[in-house]
């Protein structure tokens, strides 16, 4: 904008003399505003914080306030920090985008220190185990024929890693078609009785494993006269699991938008089919994962197994005769002795079932990893067949009632189709 704009008309030689004279500011081109990411002053805030919170710690510790201890000197400093952060962003944003940095801070702090936790306890169980992990024989030994003077090339978690994967596929045999059902029970068919069984469940969730063990124990053991077995410690484990699972199957299965059941179910769909074709495939993935919870919840389970399968140093692969051990039965004896060897055996065990886990997760999230509307290959060519066969059978159908083909299939080679408007041939404007 020209001063000549602000001029009256009539200001005649002396507005152009003044139009000549003004410096023309120039345009500056917009910039979009960062929204995301580190900036500089966002750094500086940062490590300025972080300088003044150790010094006021220092301060505290050292000099002003008899306090002492590592843990003390963490949390003051750790508060300091996130004051003097909250006064330096406030220099430069409002108060809802200190908020925004402050919280920002403490939930990065959070996964830090759970990252942290995690690497200590893999890394230390690990390390500890460094000495058993390398001889072959033990993972394809059994402690039948090793003693606790023995070293560590004898003897092996053979019978404890068969013994947890027979107790798990038995507890997931038990639990994913009976939570599944359950979830898709209480998801949809609401009630009185649905409300109920949704507060059993939650009360289960916080059910001691020991009371698992005792009431499996006391039911198949001392009430039938069974003896223990793997069975047995497979029953006890689906207890653990399946509150596990039904609760996080109905959380999932509550976030299947209504609109694809209310379209389903408006095409003549039964509420079965829409299950099983419409809701189930939708919340694939949210499945695995409420099956993977309850495997996790199950397959570090000692107390349980301890009472209902009891102990053998030998590989058993009957889960319906004799006892069965299982990996964190195993660990639990094997750390109780007071030989290093056996101390190290005990770690290795650890850091076998942690690997375990890890395997079958990845399994779980291979089956249930596809999103909703992804098919596999099979399920594609299955789905085009039954596609080919409908066009036949509706083709089949509109011929022997003399309708011609079906409206929704191709018109041959050169035809015109029956929903195409005609020619133009001049004709119409005559």
């Amino acid at each position: 904008m020209t001063v000549v704009e602000h001029l009256p008309p009539t200001a005649g030689p002396v507005a152009e003399t003044v139009a000549e004279t003004a410096p023309v500011t120039p345009e500056l081109p917009d910039r979009p505003r960062r929204v995301g990411g580190p900036t500089r002053s966002g750094v500086l805030s940062l490590c300025g914080a972080a300088a003044s919170g150790l010094c006021v710690a220092v301060l505290l510790f050292g000099q002003i306030a008899p306090f002492s201890g590592g843990l003390g000197f963490a949390v003051t400093w750790y508060a300091a920090f996130l004051a003097v952060y909250a006064v330096l962003t406030s220099l430069e944003e409002d108060g809802q985008a200190v908020r925004d940095r402050v919280m920002t801070v403490v939930l990065w702090t959070a996964s830090g220190l759970l990252f942290l936790a995690l690497a200590l306890v893999v890394g230390f169980t690990a390390w500890r185990g460094r000495e058993a992990l390398p001889h072959g024989n033990f993972f394809t030994q059994d402690m039948q024929a090793a003693g606790p003077l023995d070293p560590l090339s004898n003897g092996g978690v053979a019978h404890a890693m068969l013994g947890t994967l027979i107790m798990i596929a038995i507890a997931l045999a038990i639990t994913v078609p009976l939570g599944l059902t359950c979830a898709v029970y209480l998801n949809q068919i609401p009630g009185r009785f649905s409300r109920f069984v949704r507060t059993i469940v939650e009360a289960m969730t916080a059910l001691p494993s020991i009371v698992a063990g005792l009431m499996v124990y006391a039911v198949w053991i001392l009430g039938l006269g069974m003896q223990k077995s793997g069975l047995a410690a497979g029953f006890a484990i689906s207890v653990m699991m399946l509150p596990i699972v039904i609760r996080a199957a109905d959380v999932v299965l509550r976030l299947v938008p209504g609109t694809l059941t209310e379209a389903a179910e408006a095409l003549g769909a039964p509420r079965w089919r829409t299950v099983w074709h419409v809701v189930l495939p939708t919340a694939r993935s949210g499945l695995a994962t409420a099956v993977i919870l309850g495997t996790a919840r199950g397959i570090g389970e000692t107390s349980p197994v301890l009472l209902t399968a009891g102990f053998t140093a030998a590989l058993n692969a009957d889960p319906t005769n004799g006892p069965m051990v299982s990996l964190p039965l195993a660990v639990f004896n094997f750390v109780k002795s007071p030989e290093p060897t056996m101390i190290a055996r005990g770690f290795g065990a650890a850091a076998v079932l942690m690997a375990l886990v890890l395997v079958l997760f990845v399994i779980a999230r291979v089956v249930g990893g596809r999103g909703p509307g992804h098919q596999t290959k099979r399920q594609a060519r299955r789905t085009a067949r039954a596609s080919r066969r409908d066009i036949q059978r509706y083709a089949g159908t509109n011929a022997l009632r003399g309708a011609g083909p079906h409206p929704f299939a191709a018109p041959p080679r050169g035809a015109t189709s029956p929903h195409a408007p005609a020619p133009d041939n001049g004709d119409r404007h005559q």
